[in-house]
């Protein structure tokens, strides 16, 4: 299982933290999403290296930005 962590700017609530979850979860190989609202932190436990590209998609989708 590999472990990544992301920075999201504009998250603001539990409703936020839930679609940036939706949206992730939704990758092929992810297992579990933890945010936190308040630093912007995002880990994805995943089976395999995830994509940049789709992983900053996912949280565009959420209506949100990937800083890192």
């Amino acid at each position: 299982m590999i472990r990544t962590q992301y920075e999201v700017t504009g998250m603001t609530c539990g409703h936020c933290a839930s679609s940036v979850r939706e949206e992730l979860g939704e990758l092929p190989g992810v297992r579990t999403v933890d945010v936190d609202v308040p630093s912007g932190a995002v880990e994805i436990a995943s089976d395999a290296a995830l994509d940049p590209g789709q992983v900053a998609e996912a949280i565009r989708a959420a209506g949100y930005q990937l800083v890192r």
